[in-house]
């Protein structure tokens, strides 16, 4: 590898709040952002407001270009890459797929921090789904990009342990603050000539697909466990949420859709809260306790104690403002 120049100049293509702090971590580091990729405005909330992206927000703080292609491909493109002449390509979540033109433009390639130990998660959710599959850990990797699906080799990765309650907004957040710190140690190993790739080994991969509105259904024969970190992986989104109908409530009522912010499992066993053999059903309330600010629900093993809800049109509450709220008993069932 030829010497580094310095500073190097860097191209930045990245999209949501999860790639600001890279940027503005490379924008006040040695090297020179010379200009920044991320996609076009695009309508949001009820009244449908056109919003810029984050790191567009960002980018314009810092003084730096912004260029919007609604693809990251075809001549403009390359045009505008030309132009800016990067020695390396930083992508964060940037949320298009880059061809080989553009791949193998810049002197030091593409380079893309990924939230997750590759090879596993591989794919547009890794961070959800590291909590929705239950993993114990997780990390940043950051890797040189190739035309497959985060395939490429790794260059440098850092792994962080997985709170007992933590949601995925909340480990979003820290791993966002975690790459921004591994890219800005991967441009000195550039600097030092000290780059050290490593393949990935495609027998252990695991994909995380991206997430649909639909996800967020919680499946009651499930373990608590699992249904616990259902619950943690989908806030904020799609969301936890099942469906209440009350025996209080009138025949052409439709079902409550119940949202679920927190919640943990409990090791007791669902049939310790049943009359001598009966069984509690998924989805069965077995302590509903406004005074003592309680709600367990029966899994498919185990029960689940909800910490945090939020019903259609209200703020999301802890337990026991919600229990104010609902009439919610023992023997009443979410579908």
């Amino acid at each position: 590898m030829s010497t580094a120049p310095n500073p190097l100049r860097i191209v930045y293509m990245g999209t949501p709040e999860f790639a600001v702090p890279a940027l503005n971590a490379l924008a006040t580091s040695r090297d020179k952002v010379v200009g920044v990729f991320t996609n076009p405005d695009r309508e949001s909330g009820r009244g449908k407001k056109v919003t810029p992206p984050a790191v567009k927000i960002a980018a314009q703080a810092a003084k730096i270009p912004v260029f919007q292609p609604k693809k990251a491909r075809g001549p403009e493109v390359v045009e505008k890459l030309n132009e800016w002449n990067p020695d390396v390509i930083v992508v964060a979540a940037y949320g298009q797929i880059l061809k080989s033109d553009v791949l193998e433009l810049p002197r030091y390639g593409c380079l893309n921090i990924h939230a997750s130990l590759l090879p596993k998660y591989r794919g547009a959710a890794p961070i959800n789904w590291a909590i929705v599959r239950g993993e114990e850990e997780t990390g940043v990797t950051i890797m040189q990009m190739d035309e497959g699906l985060d395939t490429g080799p790794m260059l440098l990765k850092k792994k962080t342990l997985i709170g007992p309650l933590e949601t995925a907004q909340e480990l979003h957040d820290r791993l966002s603050l975690m790459g921004a710190e591994l890219i800005v140690d991967v441009m000195r190993l550039i600097h030092l000539e000290s780059l050290n790739p490593v393949e990935q080994d495609n027998d252990r991969s695991s994909y995380a697909p991206m997430l649909s509105k639909k996800d967020g259904h919680i499946d009651w024969t499930k373990s608590a466990d699992e249904v616990a970190n259902h619950i943690l992986g989908f806030n904020p989104w799609p969301g936890a949420y099942s469906f209440l109908k009350t025996p209080s409530a009138g025949e052409d009522e439709e079902p409550e859709r119940i949202k679920f912010h927190l919640a943990r499992p409990l090791s007791e066993s669902p049939e310790n809260f049943m009359p001598k053999g009966a069984v509690a059903l998924p989805g069965s309330v077995l302590r509903a306790d406004r005074s003592e600010k309680e709600l367990w629900i029966a899994t498919g093993d185990g029960i689940l104690r909800c910490l945090e809800l939020q019903a259609p049109g209200k703020r999301a509450m802890e337990v026991g403002d919600f229990l104010n709220g609902h009439d919610i008993a023992e023997g009443d069932r979410f579908s």
